[in-house]
């Protein structure tokens, strides 16, 4: 067959051609992202001829070969790992396969410095693109364990490459640079040359757990005839604290979560034992694009006695620590365990377990003795931590210690339930809380008018998983949680109450008529009329019952596919408002009078109506509610 010719897809093309014009500041790391490429393909590898004993093959001996040639200009990096299929090569080389590519490109557009841009991109895994910021036309010639035929790609970086079928190409991946000339000005160093070669690689890729081989430098000690090993391959979890660098750490982090950024913080374990393992996990500084997205890749990298067995192993970490990346290396398993084994497995449950507590403690620890840093991880993380408090029963209230939340006591600081009960007033039994899109409309909202009087702080929660959690979660410090959006509200002292109890005697007998009246008029979609204790402002206001489902819950389920019956709310009214003590009026002089009846029928759903639209419910009828509205309208001109 001959070389076909493919077009870039247009994201693919706008990414090249802003690596093509060089947005890192730091060139060198294109040798480290082909280096964990192909660190990869030797790990996938490895895996198969575990698996497949019938894969045909050769996994004596794996490793990655750099070859420069100073003469023609050209560097390759070579693997006999798993390679590549022909519509392989096609779908993850000549495409960007992530969704979000297009926000992403306009963010790296906006981005205002080399760093940011670096930022973007590692959230993006398009290491091999990065080729192009030294090299004017990029070879990869490829064959998957297992075939017969190999595949050529090539490309200048430009609108199209090609792709082409190749008989005689051996098992694993190639890829051959055609390096640009040298530019020290423009940090575009000689990738030919062995001394720098060394370098790139003792800085970034020294752990890589597969031999690195190079051409020997003549004199060289210890080097083989012809070829060194120029990583030492020492794994990082295995050695002493001591003896490993912060910023060998943070390369080690990025082999792992292909991010281009620092970890947030590193954490190490060891047990030891009836049940020996190692474990060195990192907490990222950014979200990843795809952390809410289904096909998300969880979970920390497992080894057994140091050989790579397992990559997003989901049995070590909960999916709300989804974001948490690392090495766990265990003693005592089986070197083919299956995820299916996984699930089953004890000692890897005890591990878990302790994994989780290990990070759940030091976020903790963060939180006092970090603040900046515990600020960043909970700005990009907190949503994903929270979903722990129904999914995680047995650390949730490790989980709700670690938790912030905006509240109305500042509307920059968040504050953490500990310091909400510490601050709670004489008096105050609950933790109150209310659930809602934004602050600025909670902030307005009718149920936040006799607690804004009064001066109780309450918890605005704004991120989706809230309406989740708060349902399952009753309690914090023996303080119940008290949504002020349900069921009934006091917070009137024991002497208010004996001031206002006879007040409020009178009101419930004035108004019992118009409740009943109200309560039959607008029986097809509320429970209940009552009279209010949290309306200082407003007229009337939309509450849920103790125990229902807010509505922004149940449209979460629904969205997701759930059945879930539509449940009535009560209308509370405030006796205060003149809209609703001259209602109270209206209805107890027009009688049975029907044209009066009317009026009053469509005033009830007026009334009814706003509430529901201060709440930010939908309106059943929104053309018969203006309708109403207006012919209101029309008579006080």
């Amino acid at each position: 067959m001959p070389a076909e010719t493919f077009e870039f897809q247009v994201e693919a093309r706008q990414l090249l051609q802003m690596m093509i014009h060089s947005i890192y500041s730091n060139k060198d790391v294109f040798l480290r992202e082909l280096i964990s490429n192909s660190s990869d393909a030797l790990d996938k590898l490895r895996l198969e001829t575990l698996r497949d004993e019938n894969l045909g093959a050769d996994s004596s001996d794996l490793h990655i070969a750099i070859e420069a040639d100073q003469e023609k200009r050209t560097l390759t990096v070579r693997d006999n790992g798993i390679g590549m299929s022909h519509d392989e090569v096609v779908q993850l080389i000549g495409t960007i396969a992530n969704s979000g590519t297009a926000k992403f490109l306009q963010e790296l557009k906006e981005a205002k410095d080399a760093a940011a841009s670096e930022e973007l991109i590692g959230q993006f895994g398009v290491g091999f693109y990065s080729s192009f910021m030294v090299a004017d036309e990029v070879t990869l010639l490829t064959r998957r364990a297992g075939e017969e035929k190999g595949t050529r790609w090539q490309s200048g970086g430009e609108g199209t490459y090609t792709v082409e079928p190749v008989d005689d190409a051996p098992q694993g991946t190639s890829v051959t640079l055609r390096l640009k000339p040298e530019d020290t000005e423009d940090k575009l160093f000689d990738y030919t040359s062995p001394w720098k070669i060394r370098e790139i690689v003792k800085r970034y890729s020294d752990f890589i757990t597969w031999p690195i081989r190079m051409a020997a430098v003549s004199g060289e000690e210890g080097a083989e005839p012809g070829t060194e090993t120029v990583n030492s391959m020492k794994a990082l979890w295995a050695r002493s604290k001591d003896s490993v660098t912060d910023e060998e750490y943070s390369e080690l982090y990025k082999h792992i979560s292909h991010d281009w950024t620092d970890p947030l913080e590193t954490i190490r374990m060891q047990a030891e034992g009836t049940f020996e393992y190692q474990a060195l996990l990192f907490l990222p500084s950014h979200a990843p694009q795809d952390l809410f997205m289904q096909d998300h890749k969880r979970g920390v990298q497992l080894y057994v006695k140091r050989v790579f067995i397992m990559d997003d192993c989901e049995a070590l970490m909960p999916t709300y620590l989804r974001f948490v990346k690392g090495v766990v290396d265990a003693q005592d398993l089986s070197l083919n365990v299956s995820r299916e084994i996984l699930q089953q497995d004890r000692q890897i449950e005890m591990m878990r377990r302790r994994l989780v507590k290990k990070v759940l403690s030091t976020v903790k620890d963060m939180r006092s003795n970090a603040p900046e840093k515990y600020t960043a991880l909970w700005k990009e993380f907190g949503r994903v931590l929270k979903e722990g408090l129904f999914q995680d029963f047995e650390n949730r209230d490790a989980i709700l210690e670690i938790s912030s939340f905006s509240s109305t006591r500042d509307e920059e600081e968040p504050t953490t339930l500990r310091s909400y009960v510490e601050r709670m007033k004489e008096g105050q039994e609950q933790i109150f809380y209310m659930t809602g899109e934004s602050r600025a409309a909670m902030e307005s909202s009718p149920h936040m008018e006799a607690f804004r009087a009064k001066g109780f702080e309450v918890l605005l929660l704004t991120d989706p998983v809230d309406e989740v959690w708060v349902q399952s979660v009753p309690e914090f410090d023996g303080k119940p949680l008290q949504s002020i959006a349900k069921g009934e509200v006091d917070l009137d002292s024991d002497e208010e109450k004996k001031e206002v109890e006879a007040e409020r005697e009178k009101q419930q007998q004035d108004y019992a008529g118009l409740l009943t009246w109200m309560t039959e008029q607008l029986a097809d979609t509320v429970k209940e009329v009552r009279l209010s204790s949290r309306l200082t402002v407003s007229p009337a206001c939309i509450v849920s019952d103790t125990h229902d489902a807010t509505p922004a819950l149940e449209n979460m389920y629904r969205a997701m596919g759930q059945e879930v019956p539509h449940t009535k709310r009560i209308l509370e009214l405030n006796p205060s408002h003149a809209l609703i003590s001259g209602l109270k009026k209206a209805h107890a002089s027009k009688g049975d009078d029907s044209d009066s009846a009317t009026e009053l029928t469509e005033t009830a759903e007026l009334v009814h109506g706003l509430a529901l639209l201060s709440d930010g419910g939908e309106l059943t009828d929104p053309s018969r509610f203006s309708r109403l509205m207006a012919d209101r309208l029309e008579r006080t001109l």
